[in-house]
């Protein structure tokens, strides 16, 4: 069993970890010592509405047939029991080819929670702490702009970095110097220069760049490529087997022809035009770790329900109580000033006031995990563009819950 060995941080983490201390009694209260393994149910095994669910998948079906969305993969799962799971539509539109359950979604920025995942891992083992300064693992982030930046504010997006890009444009050539370039560490440390344009720790601001720093600090503190590791560390253990960083057929076992074509702009006629097929080139020629998961619904399930677990799922540890709480406690508010409810963002997962806590990814899907109600809540498109009501079918989810039902 892995154990937290540093903390580092200062007086922001220190509170944080605090507060997480408080979070973690309540994971263990609530996961008990194992918690379950992803199983299939009926609704009623869990105290849910068949018909409300119907409801909910009904939603998709509509938007589906409107042209609102060309596909869908829908999955609730409640107490460790997927209760609804259901593929709609099409992967492929002018192929004819029906989107299915096992479809593999380009998953975009729900890659995050998986490197933040990696990145306390690494944390518990001792090889990095939050409270790192960047710079002690890249030199070019020791300057003035860029040298009071740690781990702790690149995974809660408090950095002050403020670079738009996912990286520096054009990508490092191949030299003497640097005969393998472009690489994740070598595009990484170009951002040092560059550095933060505000204070870190004082503000707010969704940074792509951030998280490939991530990645970089991943497979330097492992010694391993960033998703060598994750397969090793998480991937192959929790039978996470389609689970890949890379949109080549021969580096994800021949699964190419799985994935979603991911439909961006409308065409002329007023229908989806492709925008990403299968077989594409890579949109970055090399692992990156703001985004570029490959995944399924059964997988990505499998992971949330590690979380709802506390950081154990079938027997294994991967994370510790503490460590769950501490990226799924509010770090940062991200949206200060709004007249409505306050939201927040963790270490991988933005969190709400009710300790919900999601993310989204860029080429449309989204993850739900409510630790309250046991619930997770998976709806995964390739139309991020389109009109999803993925809103109305969250409450229908809740509605679907019948009164007095508790964890």
């Amino acid at each position: 069993m892995k154990r937290l060995t540093r903390a580092g941080g200062g007086l922001y983490a220190a509170v944080a970890w605090a507060a997480s201390v408080v979070v973690a009694a309540a994971w263990a209260a609530a996961a008990g010592a194992q918690g379950p393994v992803v199983t299939r149910g009926e609704p009623a095994d869990v105290g849910m509405s068949a018909g409300v669910l119907a409801g909910g998948v009904a939603l998709y079906e509509e938007a589906i047939a409107r042209g609102d969305l060309v596909g869908a993969v829908l999955l609730v799962a409640k107490d460790g029991k997927v209760v609804l799971h259901e593929a709609l539509g099409w992967r492929d539109r002018a192929r004819d080819i029906p989107m299915e359950p096992n479809t593999l979604f380009r998953m975009a920025s729900n890659t995050k929670p998986v490197v933040a995942t990696g990145i306390a891992m690494l944390v518990e083992d001792g090889e990095l702490a939050y409270g790192d300064l960047v710079r002690e693992h890249m030199p070019s982030w020791d300057n003035y702009r860029a040298g009071f930046i740690n781990i702790s504010h690149l995974l809660s997006h408090s950095s002050g970095l403020r670079i738009p890009t996912l990286f520096l444009q054009p990508f490092m050539r191949q030299s003497a110097q640097h005969p393998d370039a472009p690489t994740l560490q070598l595009e990484a440390a170009r951002f040092g220069p560059v550095g933060a344009e505000v204070a870190p720790g004082t503000s707010y601001s969704y940074n792509n760049p951030g998280y490939n720093t991530l990645g970089a600090l991943i497979e330097m503190a492992s010694g391993m490529q960033m998703d060598a590791y994750l397969d090793r560390e998480l991937y192959t253990p929790l039978g996470m087997h389609d689970s890949y960083h890379h949109e080549i057929d021969d580096r994800m076992d021949g699964k190419l022809d799985r994935m979603s074509v991911v439909y961006y702009e409308r065409d002329g006629e007023g229908g989806w035009a492709p925008g990403w097929t299968p077989g594409d080139p890579p949109q970055v020629p090399f692992v990156r770790a703001s985004g570029g998961m490959i995944s399924t619904a059964d997988d990505y399930v499998i992971f949330c329900q590690m979380f709802l677990n506390g950081g154990v799922y079938d027997g294994r540890r991967y994370l510790s109580e503490e460590s769950v709480a501490l990226m799924t406690t509010p770090k940062i508010r991200t949206n200060p000033g709004s007249d409505g409810p306050a939201s927040y963002y963790g270490y991988g997962w933005s969190v709400s006031e009710e300790g919900v806590f999601s993310h989204g990814g860029s080429d449309g899907t989204n993850a739900f995990v409510d630790p309250d109600n046991g619930l997770i809540v998976l709806v995964f498109t390739q139309t991020p563009r389109g009109n999803n009501p993925v809103g109305r079918f969250l409450e229908l989810v809740y509605q679907a819950i019948e009164p007095g039902v508790v964890q």
